[in-house]
């Protein structure tokens, strides 16, 4: 359970920063590229770097490289798990069954 738990603080830490859940939401719509979405949120390349490591430390997203290419996409499984603790924490199914 430490260890879901540590995981869960990584995650909402990540998610406290409106510029990450911004992100997130354009992850939404498929992989892309680190170029086309620091021109589609508007931010520098460096801002955007700060926050895709933040994220990448909570496991929020994957990244893959393809040739000078960085892309990323959304990493679903820990967001389902970060659902299943908080469901826990209110009194619902229980995520060590």
């Amino acid at each position: 359970m430490e260890v879901i738990t540590l995981a869960v603080h990584e995650v909402l830490a990540a998610l406290a920063d409106e510029n990450r859940r911004n992100i997130l939401l354009k992850l939404k719509k498929g992989k892309i590229s680190s170029g086309d979405l620091a021109a589609a949120l508007g931010v520098t390349p460096q801002a955007l770097s700060y926050h895709l490591a933040k994220l990448k430390k909570a496991d929020l997203i994957y990244e893959t490289r393809y040739k000078n290419f960085i892309y990323y996409e959304l990493n679903l499984s820990i967001l389902d798990e970060t659902i299943l603790w908080m469901n826990e924490l209110r009194g619902g199914t229980d995520c060590e069954n």
